[in-house]
């Protein structure tokens, strides 16, 4: 069954910082095991690398959060909404996110899910160096933001419309909260705060 919403990381847990994406697949496979109604809505994947192959992990997909280290975005984290575009990674082995939704379209022949880059910022990348005490903070933040992110597309998926039953002579049935998170079991709304950029 492929689920609606698909956070893939991706990076080199021998390079430093580059660890970053799939130690966030880590942290939030730990989440999803603690909630298991996500179970049926997030599939994490990660790899060394964005490659050809990974178009097809897209079909089907309501949205799609990539994850990656880099070494040029605003610490902690910067957010950007992607779209299709033919880079110089088109055809080169390890591609950018948007060279894949490129991909995906010439595949597919209509738009790729919604997609964002969430790109966490890193500052060592060398062979065998670890992860850095500025990275992992960078990781915390990210992980804040994913949260919200994650709540925010779960709203947007199709749900069953199920009218709440009330019996005569008893009180009236429950109608979800309006508070943001409650009917979903998840936790409640965060306000992110992106870096300027």
């Amino acid at each position: 069954m492929t689920t609606p919403l698909l956070v893939f990381g991706w990076g080199n847990h021998s390079r430093g910082d580059d660890a970053l994406g799939p130690l966030f697949i880590d942290r939030l496979r730990g989440l999803i095991d603690q909630t298991p109604s996500w179970a049926d809505e997030v599939e994490c994947l990660d790899d060394y690398q964005l490659q050809v192959e990974h178009a097809l992990d897209l079909l089907g997909r309501s949205a799609v959060l990539f994850v990656d280290a880099s070494l040029t975005c605003t610490a902690p984290f910067t957010v950007t909404q992607l779209a299709p575009s033919r880079d110089a990674s088109y055809s080169s082995h390890a591609m950018s996110p948007q060279a894949l939704l490129q991909v995906y379209l010439g595949l597919h022949g209509h738009e790729p899910p919604p997609c964002t880059l969430l790109a966490i910022r890193g500052e060592r990348f060398g062979l065998g160096e670890p992860v850095s005490p500025a990275a992992w903070s960078h990781l915390d933040a990210a992980m804040v933001w994913a949260m919200r992110w994650m709540a925010d597309s779960q709203r947007k998926l199709p749900r069953p419309n199920i009218a709440p039953m009330a019996t005569t002579g008893s009180a009236p049935a429950k109608t979800p909260s309006d508070k943001p998170g409650d009917a979903l079991g998840i936790m409640p709304a965060i306000t992110p705060t992106f870096p300027p950029g």
